[in-house]
């Protein structure tokens, strides 16, 4: 059995700062961007995995949610207690440069991990917290 990731889900508050975090800073590709019953989806990816999808959804868009479970959600969002995604990347400074300059709230600066990779982490608009992630060159 073959098993791969199509689509994952992170919550955004605002859509609009979140497309603009999503494609203009980390440059993914709008793929999606659809409204129903007062609420919006868009979708985005990678230019370079056509076949894997980040949804940014309202919080709690489960529609079996009750006005408590969604009011938590957006508690939390709002605290940044909800997690994001982790990117691989061929050059954590240069990315790390490139967010920072667009203003992104730096979580950790670039770093060398003691099992090898090199990472740095910011939070997106909406408070998610996002990975940058280079690997060693010879395990690539």
């Amino acid at each position: 059995m073959d098993l791969t990731l199509h689509q994952c889900f992170i919550a955004v508050d605002d859509h609009d700062k979140a497309l603009t975090f999503y494609r203009d800073v980390l440059g993914l590709e709008v793929r999606n961007d659809v409204e129903f019953e007062g609420m919006r989806w868009v979708t985005v990816g990678s230019p370079l995995q056509p076949d894997v999808e980040i949804v940014l959804e309202p919080p709690a868009a489960n529609p079996d949610a009750s006005p408590a479970d969604r009011e938590a959600m957006a508690r939390l969002l709002a605290k940044g207690m909800l997690r994001g995604v982790i990117f691989s990347t061929t050059d954590c400074d240069a990315l790390f440069a490139r967010v920072q300059e667009h203003g992104a709230d730096v979580v950790q600066e670039p770093m060398d991990q003691p099992y090898g990779a090199r990472d740095c982490a910011f939070r997106d608009p909406a408070g998610n917290l996002l990975r940058f992630v280079e690997r060693p060159r010879n395990r690539r």
